[in-house]
């Protein structure tokens, strides 16, 4: 049994299809707003132009401006899967670029979530990419890391197997357990938000769902 710092765990299986699938069309803010909003990733930037993040973390915890585990989860990625990757925030030198993308790409993965810097922003154009930052500075390759362990990502802890969604207004994860209770009250939030928009358009005065705060 390796000791921690150097843990390389089995990849949790992908949710299924009917998952992803369903959470295409669900908005991060009404899942936000269903985990008490104060859950979820912050400070991340958005790299992509378009698509939709919905999608499995196969994660990797390396030191600063190293990416040699991320090589090592490269080959445990299966369909579905994101690659998150926890490098501790430093955006000295980036640890995923354009060669990993084509690689991980090749194998289906569904998107990459990077606590730390990124370079080849344009291969990421219509590929769900979130990081802290960007640099043309490359990695180092020595190591240590982890990889299917415990991350830290924008003040949120994303487990290996969590459920991870991205859009224009930032990410959510949580886990497969939670996932068809999480789907409900989103469709419940949803219902709300086009009755009220329903009201608003009505030009009516009274506005029920304002008048109830006031």
């Amino acid at each position: 049994m390796s000791l921690p710092g150097l843990r390389i765990n089995p990849a949790v299986t992908p949710a299924s299809d009917e998952i992803v699938e369903a959470f295409q069309s669900v908005v991060t803010p009404h899942i936000s707003d269903n985990l008490s909003r104060h859950i979820g990733v912050t400070g991340l930037t958005r790299y992509n132009q378009r698509g939709k993040l919905v999608g499995t973390a196969l994660t990797v915890k390396t030191r600063p401006g190293d990416n040699l585990f991320i090589y090592k989860a490269l080959p445990l990625i299966q369909p579905g899967h994101v690659l998150v990757i926890d490098a501790q925030g430093d955006t000295t030198n980036a640890v995923l670029g354009e060669l990993i993308k084509l690689y991980a790409d090749s194998k289906g993965c569904a998107g990459y979530v990077v606590n730390g810097a990124i370079r080849d922003v344009a291969a990421f154009a219509s590929k769900p990419l979130y990081a802290c930052g960007v640099t043309h500075r490359g990695p180092y390759k020595s190591g240590p890391g982890e990889i299917n362990v415990p991350v830290s990502i924008g003040g949120q802890i994303i487990n290996p197997g969590d459920i991870i969604i991205g859009d224009e207004d930032g990410l959510v994860s949580f886990s497969q357990e939670q996932a068809a209770e999480i789907l409900a009250l989103a469709h419940k939030t949803n219902e709300m938000e086009l009755a009220i928009q329903a009201e608003i358009a009505s030009g009516s005065d009274q506005q029920s769902w304002l008048e109830k705060y006031l």
